[in-house]
């Protein structure tokens, strides 16, 4: 069984986590309970739901979550809660998981039983669903248009109503930016990267990063062309809207999961991950850019100012920060697993050698990469991402697999921070 990228475990071989205990108290049979799928950010599982469930008569299994603790956090957060945001949202925004609390702050999310736009299927044991979704495929013409509803649906949210719903942020007031501040908004972004995840969380895996030829030298250069960014009035964001985030249903309606990493912010940015994580073809994702532009506009006048000026330089942080996050993250996974790290790193190796090649593009008009910015509105170069790997150049695939070997002889991810699950 795949469903959700799900490291299928049973009720014998799982831990017995509160978490787990829990979700076998609320199914009423610990054995039909599966999990913990896997997920960076939370501990999931799930069960089939109860007659009497509220939720039973439109889903036929729920999710129980809990964050999970001790993590590096490579992105900057917003919510307290996701729980707490996804019930705020509730009958604004189309196809997210429904979402009841059962007591004591513990919520259940609906279960959407369909196929992961990344190819990986979400049904029960012995039921099939129809259609499959590659890493790199196209999107239909119908989740094309529902892709931009979502897009003018979330621009359409007052983040003030978030408030006063009492959906809590994380970050203090102090350090929140001005509406319509998107400079101001990269540059807190670009000084998460900086220094929480490149100086702090990134301290034990230096000698990783010199090696790799991986410095702040790109962080620094895309700061100072922050301030050319242009002002749009901030919105809701999802942040993370990739090919696993991205479920088609049994009917064939495109549904959004996952939204630990929402933030309030510049629109703009939403898009730029989203074709940084999505790598769509160069023609749909121009499409994808154009569809977003009419969306928030409609929401929201003035959402898309500026945006095709503007989008190069976010697509150039995105694919800056993944350096820093995908580094560290494939240590902590090699790492997890040492042994079966010999057969993981190769292929470990070439995912950080690519990442390493379209950070490093410079001004040069090289091609871009289908989703990067010249796919999209015609620009070739940004500045700012040149740098990343250093003035020796971008290592090859052979120096990248000597490299983690090498820090694999004399260090360890550090235990307590290892995620588990992910």
């Amino acid at each position: 069984m795949s469903t959700e990228g799900i490291r299928a475990m049973t009720a014998d071989a799982a831990p017995a986590s509160e978490v787990r205990l829990r979700a076998g108290e609320l199914s009423r049979d610990s054995r039909r309970v599966i999990g913990p799928l896997n997920g960076y950010h939370h501990e999931t599982y799930a069960f089939p739901l109860p007659e009497e469930s509220e939720l039973s008569a439109r889903f036929e299994r729920a999710k129980l979550r809990a964050p999970r603790p001790g993590l590096l956090w490579f992105d900057r957060r917003c919510f307290a809660s996701e729980d707490l945001l996804l019930t705020a949202l509730q009958g604004r925004i189309t196809r997210i998981p429904e979402i009841i609390e059962v007591g004591g702050g513990v919520h259940l999310q609906g279960f959407i039983e369909g196929v992961t736009l990344d190819g990986g299927a979400r049904s029960l044991p012995g039921r099939c669903l129809p259609g499959r979704y590659p890493g790199g495929r196209g999107l239909s013409r119908r989740h094309h248009g529902q892709l931009e509803r979502f897009f003018h649906e979330l621009v359409s949210i007052d983040p003030k109503a978030l408030e006063e719903r009492e959906v809590k942020r994380v970050c203090a007031p102090a350090d929140r930016t001005d509406d319509g501040d998107s400079a101001a908004f990269l540059d807190r972004l670009i000084g998460f990267t900086e220094e929480q995840v490149y100086r702090r969380h990134g301290a034990p895996y230096q000698r990783l990063f010199e090696e790799l030829g991986v410095g702040a030298e790109a962080l620094v250069r895309l700061r100072e062309r922050a301030v050319e960014l242009r002002r749009r009035p901030f919105s809701l964001l999802h942040c993370d809207l990739h090919r696993k985030n991205l479920i088609v249903d049994r009917r064939g309606d495109l549904w959004i999961i996952d939204w630990e990493l929402a933030m309030i912010g510049d629109p703009l940015y939403d898009l730029a991950t989203h074709l940084h994580l999505m790598r769509y073809p160069r023609r749909e994702a121009a499409g994808v850019a154009h569809r977003w532009q009419r969306a928030v506009e409609r929401a929201r006048e003035g959402s898309s100012y500026g945006w095709e000026d503007d989008l190069p330089l976010l697509l150039a942080y995105k694919r800056v920060q993944s350096v820093y996050t995908d580094v560290i993250r494939t240590a902590l996974l090699l790492g997890e697993r040492p042994g079966r790290a010999r057969g993981a790193l190769p292929r470990a190796a070439w995912r950080i050698q690519r990442v390493l090649a379209a950070a490093a593009r410079d001004t040069s008009g090289a091609d871009q990469e289908p989703n990067g910015a010249a796919g999209v509105t015609g620009v070739t170069g940004v500045g700012g991402a040149a740098g990343v790997a250093g003035a020796a150049g971008v290592p090859s695939y052979r120096q990248v697999v000597v490299a983690y070997r090498n820090w694999f002889r004399t260090a360890r991810p550090p235990e307590a921070l290892t995620p588990s699950g992910s």
